[in-house]
């Protein structure tokens, strides 16, 4: 799947790259790979949005499926680069409440 990259893990943080499209046909996906990457190096996730082109709500509830397993660990979610009608989804479902974007 090429819409999840593992950019690198520093500061205790892992940083993912988004791009293209993830919807509810590839939101499973998006899912497992973003898991697999956390459970090898446990840490805050940072997801860089900057190439990411579309979510559907399906994927909007993958982000909080995904917040609730890392905050039992004790860590947090972070959205950066978030292109503007994206942004807007999460803040109209009140997202930013319960995980950081900037």
């Amino acid at each position: 799947m090429k819409e999840v990259e593992v950019k690198g893990f520093s500061d205790g943080k892992l940083e993912l790259a988004l791009a293209g499209e993830i919807d509810s046909g590839s939101a499973d996906t998006f899912y497992a790979l973003t898991m697999d990457a956390y459970k090898r190096t446990p840490g805050d996730i940072v997801f860089d949005c900057e190439h990411l082109d579309f979510i559907d709500s399906t994927t909007l509830g993958t982000f909080v499926k995904i917040l609730k397993n890392v905050k039992t660990d004790g860590h947090g979610l972070r959205l950066k680069n978030l292109q503007p009608r994206i942004k807007k989804l999460f803040l109209i479902c009140s997202l930013n409440a319960i995980m950081e974007i900037e």
